[in-house]
């Protein structure tokens, strides 16, 4: 195993820059989530570290060593894709060993390393049947199979799932999450899927037009974003937001929107007559008691839960509670908003305040 470091990367086609200066550091055995929406150079900078794309300027380094001008074979990597890449015309056993035999590894150590593989991914009964015999998951299970043989330093994930079915996604997801706890290998993961980087990640790289927005873990990323982009990322349903200023009546500070909702407003360094969006998410609003009248537009129930997209006023707004909804859409519900877990962010720039 190794750690990763990536300094001041810079990927260009031509004139066109797509990676701007990326730093990342991934320690020894750590599970890390390169997060955004498609475009944003995830892909690309995972390639990069993988030795599939050349690097414009900066350094990667993998166990100390800078391998930017290394080839892939000689960077102790392995790498499962989104689209399996399997040999058809080769049983899963031969696809598994591939990479050895190309090598030159001993019959017996071969044999030994493909069943251990095969039996922590429970492929032992599937070593002698061809890709096109298996399901998506299982081809999938071959992939990664194929990449624990190697025991690599590193793991290079890129969208693996993204092929799969829902119900398969979260299985598969669990797998490769109980994979990374049983080898502890230093593990990138691509994907634009934020409920997986939620789920899966020790660390959490969120990008944006080939560039770092925020690093964190999981839940300080949920609980503590540090601009509108990642507020609104981060989290399903997404994060309300509302635009407006800041002012203070009766001796308290409380956002007015645009539209005219008054809110009170969470502690922060917003000034007077500032220029602010306000975020709140679906789940820190209840309903009953005293709050601001809601009007329903939809309701969604999913059994455990119910999502109600509704207005305050003119501004929409998404609930998400526990309760049962008995109203109709056109029919009014009191929300009642958690300012402690609210979030105010400069309007201009988009930082928190």
């Amino acid at each position: 195993m190794a750690d990763v470091r990536i300094r001041n990367v810079v990927k260009k086609y031509g004139g066109l820059t797509v990676i701007h200066g990326v730093n990342i550091d991934i320690a020894d055995g750590e599970f890390v989530v390169l997060v955004g929406p498609s475009g944003c150079g995830k892909s690309t900078l995972l390639r990069m570290v993988a030795g599939l794309e050349l690097i414009t300027s900066g350094e990667v380094m993998i166990g100390g060593k800078v391998v930017n001008d290394a080839p892939p074979k000689d960077r102790d990597i392995a790498m499962v894709f989104q689209s399996y890449a399997l040999y058809p015309h080769m049983k899963v056993r031969d696809n598994m060993s591939f990479s050895l035999r190309l090598k030159g590894v001993a019959k017996e150590e071969i044999d030994r390393k493909v069943m251990a593989a095969a039996e922590i991914l429970d492929l032992v009964k599937y070593l002698d049947r061809y890709p096109k015999q298996l399901s998506g998951g299982q081809r999938q299970r071959v992939a990664m199979g194929r990449a624990i043989v190697r025991d690599p330093q590193v793991f290079l994930f890129d969208e693996p799932l993204s092929n799969l079915d829902a119900k398969l996604r979260v299985a598969m997801r669990v797998e490769i999450k109980e994979l990374h706890q049983r080898l502890k290998t230093t593990t990138i993961y691509v994907t634009h899927d934020q409920i997986e980087a939620m789920t899966m990640a020790d660390k959490i790289v969120v990008m944006r037009d080939g560039r770092v927005e925020q690093i964190g873990a999981p839940l300080d990323l949920y609980d503590r974003p540090e601009n509108v982009f990642v507020a609104g990322f981060i989290g399903s349903p997404s994060m309300n937001f509302l635009h407006g200023h800041v002012e203070t009546r009766d001796g308290r500070a409380v956002f007015v929107s645009d539209n005219g909702t008054v809110l009170d407003a969470p502690a922060s360094s917003a000034h007077e007559g500032q220029q602010v969006t306000y975020g709140i998410r679906p789940e820190h609003i209840e309903i009953g008691g005293e709050g601001l009248p809601a009007t329903i537009s939809v309701l969604e129930p999913t059994g455990s839960e119910t999502q109600i997209f509704a207005t305050l006023g003119k501004d929409p707004v998404v609930a998400v509670v526990k309760e049962r909804v008995r109203q109709r859409p056109g029919e009014q519900l009191p929300f009642r908003i958690d300012v402690s877990q609210a979030h105010l962010f400069d309007r201009e720039t988009g930082t928190r305040l």
